[in-house]
Parts: structure tokens; C-alpha cells; sequence
């Protein structure tokens, strides 16, 4: 099965464009106002619009009460929650119930102990999402191009799909896949030349690398039958 691209962060035609004229499965929109990411309702909707079922919209939060997110679904409609913040597995259970949307829930890894709870999630997720910890002093819990130790996810099984985020770009992707066997992998940072910035070049690029390292497994799938 070919690996999911989510494309994170979006908040121009011109990058949206990439994304999707490259084949990004997933388009994914920030709503918290400390990221260089961030989207206002006007450019949310028109970009929105724009992606015209070529892809699947998620929108990304932080800690949302339920205001936010009924305001985030009526401007962009989209097809999948993003929960990136200390969300417990209750509220994203709430959450799934009360929007009627699927969730993907937000894990920020740094040791083995970080892990401990993926079972709870699992049981309320639709998908989970293993980003790196950020640094204590950091003003956003994401998008901030650290990796963590991909090995952590070796033999993990948490029973939904999950995506690898963090650090990535296309001269890591096709090893963090293979060391994880992730269904999907997200960029933000890694496909930016500035932060809020995206770089349409290196979404082209970055997708690319993921399509290749799909087809090399396929191959070496094909050898081994």
C-alpha cells in the first residue's frame, strides 16, 4: 500500500496548488494564532474551496474548545480533526462524537514513556500522529523540524493507522518509513524555505521521494515472492 502524504500547514494558493498538483493525499490547515501557519476564516475558506476534492482537508488545532472547532468546520469543511495539543483521550472521544468527524490525535514522542498512552488513544482515534516533543520553552507544540528516535516505533502495533511527523523532508523520508512502516508521513518545516513559508519546489520534491521509496519497497516486496 502506498504511504499517505500530508502536506501540513498550507496557507497559499500557490502551495496549495503543489501540494495538490503533486498528489498530496492530505491537505492539512493551522488554526492557532502562535503559528507562522496560522489561517484567518477568509483565506481558510478560499483555500478551502480551492481544493475541490482533489484531497482530503484536515484541520489542525491546539487544546480547541468547542467553538473554535464548530467555526473551523464551517469556514474550511473539512474531512479530518487534527488534535495537536495535551488533548486527553477523553476529549478526543468527545470530540469525534460531537462534530462527527474522524480525529487524528497527536503524540509527541521523545523517550519510550511517551508511548504508554497510545493504547487510549487508539481506542478513540481514527488515526494517531507521532510527532516530536518540543523543547520546554517552545511556543507551539509542533512544526518545529525536530526529529525524534524513529527506532522508538519499531514494533509498535497501536491498531489504527498512524502517521510519523517531525524532522522529516525528502532526504530522511524513505528511511523513516522503512525503519517505522508508518501508513502516512506529514511535513510542515521540511518543505519550507522560511518558517510559514512553503517552498512549492521542495513539496514537489518531498513527495516525490515518498512515491520513490513506495516503489522500491514494492520492488523489494516483488523480489522476495
Amino acid at each position: 500500500m502506498s504511504a499517505l502524504v500530508k502536506i501540513c500547514g498550507l496557507n497559499t494558493a500557490e502551495s496549495l496548488d503543489a501540494a495538490l498538483e503533486a498528489g498530496a493525499d492530505l491537505v492539512g490547515f493551522v488554526f492557532f494564532p502562535p503559528s507562522p501557519r496560522h489561517l484567518d476564516g477568509a483565506t481558510a475558506r478560499d483555500l478551502g474551496r480551492r481544493v475541490e476534492g482533489r484531497a482530503r482537508k484536515v484541520a489542525l488545532t491546539v487544546d480547541p474548545d468547542d467553538v473554535l472547532l464548530a467555526t473551523v468546520i464551517e469556514v474550511l469543511q473539512p474531512q479530518m480533526l487534527q488534535l495537536h495539543g495535551s488533548e486527553p483521550p477523553e476529549r478526543v472521544a468527545t470530540v469525534k462524537a460531537r462534530f462527527g468527524l474522524p480525529v487524528m490525535k497527536a503524540i509527541h514522542v521523545e523517550t519510550s514513556a511517551d508511548l504508554l498512552m497510545v493504547p487510549a488513544y487508539a481506542e478513540v482515534a481514527d488515526r494517531l500522529l507521532f510527532d516530536a516533543r518540543p523543547p520546554q520553552d517552545a511556543t507551539r507544540p509542533g512544526g518545529l523540524g525536530n526529529p525524534f528516535d524513529w527506532n522508538l516505533l519499531r514494533s509498535i502495533e497501536p491498531g489504527v493507522p498512524f502517521l510519523l511527523s517531525g524532522g522529516l523532508d525528502a532526504g530522511n523520508v524513505a528511511e523513516a518509513l522503512n525503519i517505522t512502516r508508518a501508513a502516512g508521513v506529514d511535513v510542515s518545516s521540511g518543505v519550507e524555505r522560511a518558517p510559514g513559508q512553503k517552498d512549492p519546489d521542495k513539496i514537489r520534491t518531498f513527495i516525490r521521494a515518498v512515491r520513490d521509496a513506495d516503489g522500491m519497497k514494492a520492488a523489494a516486496t516483488g523480489n522476495r515472492a
